[in-house]
């Protein structure tokens, strides 16, 4: 197979250190979140996200809104938050755009909350990330957030645990992104590691494939010899004193079969 386009490879991190490694190995875009380890992620910090500006200044850095982990149903005063950091992360002028996901309470994509969040993000990129994932219906939703202006990615494993679980709704949402001349891009993420990226890009591929996220982090000891018995921060068990970290070598293995299933034409 041969393509005209590199394909994009998108790392999520939570640290400096992370996004450094992410890049080393390959990452052409980063999401900037806080927390991956637990629930998810949540928004960080403008000190990180100005830290991880001066550490790789050309690298485009996506930044996830969502004020809470848990479920996409927010409270009037949630949505404030999220708009709050919406402009405060806009004014930095170091991201290149914001990650949200609303839903309602019945498993739908929250249209007029979404609109609201894209309108103050403008003229950012806006990704509609997971929360696409626990929608009702993969078809419905995909419309549902084509209709909103600004939004230009839909980060989504094809409403499966993992994106090798949806194969054939994947499929079906690319074929519907590369209908329409001003629509949502597919972003391909979950499960997505060196076991599996083979299989996604070949199957994926002829479907107009472009970009795939995955995080390559894993929980790594930290460095406190001093553990007091009983103690812990809610992690539980070893992990809390453990430091979520992205593996440089995980990525690089990831953007290498990547580049060797589509050469440059």
């Amino acid at each position: 197979m041969a393509s005209t386009m590199r394909i994009i490879l998108e790392v999520c991190v939570d640290s400096v250190e992370s996004a450094i490694a992410a890049v080393d190995g390959g990452a052409d875009r980063l999401e900037v979140c806080a927390n991956l380890g637990l629930g998810g992620g949540t928004t960080p910090s403008l000190g990180l996200i100005r830290s991880i500006h001066a550490a790789v200044p050309d690298i485009p850095l996506m930044v996830m809104i969502r004020p809470r982990v848990g479920d996409f149903l927010y409270t009037d005063l949630e949505l404030r938050v999220m708009l709050e950091d919406v402009i405060q992360l806009k004014a930095t002028g170091h991201v290149s755009g914001v990650v949200f996901g609303i839903l309602d309470s019945g498993g739908r994509v929250d249209v007029a909350r979404s609109k609201l969040l894209a309108m103050e993000a403008h003229p950012l990129e806006v990704c509609f990330h997971r929360a696409f994932d626990m929608s009702i219906d993969a078809s419905e939703s995909y419309r549902a957030v084509a209709s909103i202006p600004g939004i230009t990615r839909i980060l989504t494993s094809g409403l499966g645990s993992v994106a090798m679980d949806s194969i054939v709704t994947l499929q079906n949402l690319l074929h519907a992104s590369g209908s329409e001349p001003i629509a949502p891009s597919i972003l391909v993420g979950s499960g997505v590691n060196t076991n599996t990226i083979r299989s996604i890009v070949t199957l994926l591929l002829p479907f107009g494939l472009r970009e795939v996220h995955m995080s390559g982090g894993a929980w790594t000891d930290g460095g406190m010899e001093f553990r007091p018995n009983g103690m812990g921060m809610g992690v539980g068990g070893e992990r809390d004193w453990a430091i979520w970290r992205t593996n440089e070598e995980a990525v690089w293995q990831v953007r290498q079969i990547i580049d060797l299933l589509t050469p440059a034409a």
